[in-house]
């Protein structure tokens, strides 16, 4: 089975984000929505694996975790929210999800942060 966890990690807002401020989703049904309102919610309550299948299944209908991690998913780097919506995304050290603004002193203090991992979010266009 594989794996999108990440641990003591914060997924940094992809260099190409249209917006200056974290900004939620607008459309209602979106994979950008429905993970904003999980971890909106529930912040450091889900692993990155948790979040995606959750996501997967209110999408799709029921589906087995055996079944959706059979084949590699992209991981958090590629989410609409990082790409998109100016949010960064931190894993704590047990690998839950919480997600950040990038205009706030939270996701300021994890990026100065030297003993958190970062990794840059995917950009939306090639350079």
């Amino acid at each position: 089975m594989h794996s999108t966890n990440y641990l003591n990690t914060l997924i940094t807002v992809s260099a190409d984000c249209p917006v200056n401020v974290g900004t939620p989703p607008a459309k209602a049904g979106t994979v950008a929505e429905r993970q904003f309102a999980l971890l909106s919610a529930h912040p450091y309550r889900m692993t990155s694996d948790d979040l995606l299948l959750s996501v997967a299944c209110e999408r799709k209908g029921e589906i087995t975790a055996a079944m959706f991690f059979a084949k590699p998913q992209a991981c958090l780097r590629a989410s609409p929210l990082v790409k998109k919506h100016g949010y960064g995304l931190h894993h704590d050290a047990e690998g839950r999800v919480a997600l950040f603004g990038m205009e706030t002193d939270d996701y300021a203090r994890l990026l100065a942060d030297p003993s958190v991992t970062k990794q840059p979010g995917m950009r939306s266009a090639r350079s």
